[in-house]
């Protein structure tokens, strides 16, 4: 039995007999809670808390509430968080209402939905709030029937003591309960007695979504809104020069004209405060469709921008960004990232003496790769509500990380945070673009300008033009073998516009005597940031691609081959910094071997496999094609995954099927090229996304059964897809592909998508 011990007093667990007839309100601080600060020892609590913090809600009648802190944006955490709490506090799921918690950055410390953390962070935290609220419903019982609480067991919602034959439920005790002092340790279930954990359950908003309800931000409407527009330069490395809001303030149902600013001057920023365009002009109406009216109309000039920089926080350390000026194109990026692949970079890691074993190799494997700038094209475009008033604001929207943003809000408003309230909707889509809110201090700011409330919606064009881009890379990837075709060095250099995607700790290193990696940088004023698994969904094509020719050239079994320096790095590793258990990256391997029948494909089934660890998870996939009249069909896709407990299998399965379609989609059709700074595709007409007769007749994600705590599932399912394409690619069309997207150069070969 797994102890946990808290240390925290009233104000890190609140307990509130609130609820007509003698319920209770349990509200835990799930982070915070394990580990107070003295911030949150001295602060006082509001009455607002019952309503927005993450919290037990118990009822008389036994109905339990369970609020869910993280943003939902398709990840299913809405469900599968309070699947932990649930299983802990021992309750009936039948029984279990769950709810979207609004931010309340007092209460968490970690409000955010991405890198694949939430689970992972949130695990032992909120099985601990679940197991202390149900040992004060059962210390409660033991007072009532004057028995020892040790004596007392609880099932599914009711508290039992055999000896005298008392039961009661959860709401009975609620009452008292609250009443009573937080226990110091409480025991945590053992895994093997789980009953919520490891079965799944269905999204709880999933009747809401399929039946229209006004989950998302852009359905919010209140009395007196005002609707709102912006328009913004045309070009990264143009800025605002003047504009004519005469020339459409005429116009039917338009109120008001006038440009806005995100960030002061002065202001440093934080590492999400992420905007391509600091100046736009707002346009404000009666509704969406007469300021989009008004918005074709407007004239505005723009002007080149000049070179600049501003501070960054980032996460502590402190830094500042350089934007270059001028007007980029997509041709002058692949010149410069061709020179700068040919130079030496900053070396990130190096074992043995690669450079002379390079000099002494009998043969020498050389290959780079190329992926372009990505749109993240969420289905529902960046949106805002907000109401600012001259003593606090309400903001609603839909964002990944709310506490980045409020520092910002605080800022620009001028005012203080606790007047300020931001509101979690569900997101249509995320995938690491709403980690940037930037949007929610252009609404806010329109609204604090026309004193009323305003919902502004982004234009797909406006959220396809406007960044934030996965950004443009380049790998090249070295492999000395001596006479008798073994490997005897390794070396990668890779860079980007304008970030390496190197992580020089991970697999193969550590599996080769001389390895070498080295990265560089290419500055740019085209904005970039977080995409699904960022950095990792390009490196992890590449590598992976690299790997199977390399097994080609050396005659071995692509599987195979991995296995082999998988095992090296087990037995006899090379180096001390390793971030990857390479046993568990080995079990993946084998696992997917298995379930994919690698050794006995179907006929004239062309096969590629990959796989990668990223976001502390191991993933391995095996990706089927076939060539069906001159156009290549993905047949089949098997995952294998080792990302420690699954809560939720079902929901687990369909977050990893919907990152392989992702993965396919981006590798076959992904590209987002720049013309004198200005993006050459601005909707779904011309930036192809795919279809669904293009994904993958069947998916399969199988996972490692153990009981290591979760991490990381979102994102690590989508990089190793792109290489198990390509590879697949190549046994069907006998051509390596080493530039993305794949679907322009299957055309080259009279094959069609």
């Amino acid at each position: 039995m797994t102890l946990a011990n808290k240390h925290i007093n009233r104000r890190s667990f609140l307990k509130v007999s609130a609820l007509a007839g003698g319920g209770m309100v349990l509200s835990f601080s799930w982070l915070a809670g394990c580990k107070p600060t003295a911030k949150e020892e001295l602060l006082a609590l509001p009455k607002e808390w019952f309503e927005l913090n993450s919290y037990i809600k118990i009822g008389e009648n036994g109905t339990v509430t369970l609020f869910s802190a993280n943003p939902e944006f398709g990840s299913n955490v809405i469900t599968s968080m309070p699947m932990i709490l649930a299983e802990e506090l021992d309750v009936d799921w039948k029984k279990v209402m769950v709810e979207q918690a609004d931010f309340f950055p007092v209460r968490f410390e970690r409000q955010f939905t991405g890198g694949s953390q939430g689970i992972r962070q949130g695990w032992t935290p909120l099985r601990t709030a679940g197991a202390t609220a149900r040992q004060m419903l059962v210390n409660a019982a033991a007072q009532t029937w004057q028995v020892p609480a040790e004596e007392i067991t609880t099932e599914a919602g009711t508290i039992i003591h055999k000896a005298s034959n008392k039961k009661a439920g959860y709401g009975e005790m609620a009452s008292l309960a609250s009443t009573l002092g937080v226990p110091e340790e409480v025991k945590l279930k053992e895994i093997k007695d789980f009953k919520i954990i490891g079965n799944s359950k269905k999204n709880v908003e999933g009747l809401k979504i399929v039946m229209g309800k006004p989950l998302f931000a852009i359905d919010h409407k209140v009395e007196g809104m005002l609707y709102a527009a912006i328009v913004h330069p045309p070009g990264f490395g143009m800025k605002l020069k003047a504009f004519d809001g005469a020339s459409v303030k005429s116009m039917p149902g338009v109120k008001d004209v006038f440009s806005i600013k995100v960030f002061n001057d002065d202001y440093e920023r934080n590492f999400f405060d992420t905007a391509t365009f600091d100046e736009m002009v707002a346009i404000v109406g009666n509704s969406t469709w007469e300021v989009l009216n008004a918005k074709k109309a407007l004239k505005v000039d723009w002007e080149k921008a000049p070179e600049s920089s501003f501070a960054v926080d980032a996460r502590g350390n402190k830094i500042t960004i350089k934007v270059p000026a001028g007007l980029e194109n997509s041709a002058d990026h692949k010149a410069k990232m061709t020179e700068y692949s040919q130079k030496p970079g900053n070396i990130l890691r190096r074992d043995g003496d690669p450079e002379a074993a390079f000099k002494k190799a009998a043969k020498i494997l050389e290959r780079t790769y190329t992926a372009p700038f990505l749109a993240h094209n969420t289905m529902e475009p960046l949106n805002c509500f907000a109401h600012v008033t001259a003593d606090q604001a309400v903001i609603y929207g839909p964002t990944q990380a709310p506490e980045f943003i409020m520092g910002t809000l605080s800022n620009r408003l001028g005012l203080p945070k606790e007047k300020i309230q931001i509101n979690l909707a569900r997101m249509g889509g995320g995938f690491g673009r709403r980690a940037y809110s930037h949007q929610m201090v252009e609404a806010a700011l329109i609204s604090q300008k026309v004193n009323a409330p305003i919902k502004m919606t982004y234009t797909r064009e406006d959220d396809m033009t406007s960044g934030v881009y996965r950004p443009t890379y380049s790998a090249t990837y070295r492999a000395a073998l001596d006479e008798n075709n073994n490997l005897t060095a390794f070396h990668v250099k890779a860079g980007g516009i304008p970030e390496t995607p190197i992580a020089p700790n991970r697999f193969p290193a550590g599996a080769i005597d001389n390895y070498l990696a080295e990265g560089w940088e290419i500055s740019s004023n085209i904005t970039i940031g977080a995409f699904r698994a960022p950095r990792s969904n390009f490196i992890a094509s590449a590598e992976q691609s690299f790997l199977d020719e390399l097994a080609e050239e050396m005659g071995k079994d692509p599987i195979a081959f991995r296995l082999e320096l998988l095992d090296r790095a087990k037995t006899n590793p090379v180096g001390e910094k390793n971030d990857y258990d390479a046993g568990r990256y080995a079990g993946v391997l084998e696992l997917v071997r298995e379930k994919s029948k690698w050794d006995s494909p179907e006929p004239n089934v062309h096969r590629g496999v990959s796989a990668y660890f990223c976001h502390n998870s191991y993933v391995a996939e095996v990706l089927d094609i076939e060539i069906q009249n001159s156009k290549p069909v993905v047949k089949n896709v098997i995952a294998a995954v080792d990302c420690g407990i699954v809560v939720n299998p079902d929901a687990a399965a369909n977050m990893g099927e919907g990152a392989i379609v992702d993965g396919i989609g981006n590798a076959f059709f992904g590209d987002l090229p720049f013309k004198v700074g200005v993006p050459e595709k601005t909707n779904f007409d011309k930036y192809r996304m795919i279809r669904q007769m293009e994904s993958p007749k069947s998916i399969e994600v199988h996972f490692v059964k153990n009981d290591i705590d979760p991490t990381g599932l979102g994102e690590p399912l989508f990089p190793p897809v792109f290489a198990a394409l390509a590879n697949s690619l190549y046994k069907a069309t006998g051509r390596r592909y080493y530039d993305q997207p794949f679907a322009p150069q299957l055309e080259m070969q009279n094959l069609t998508m």
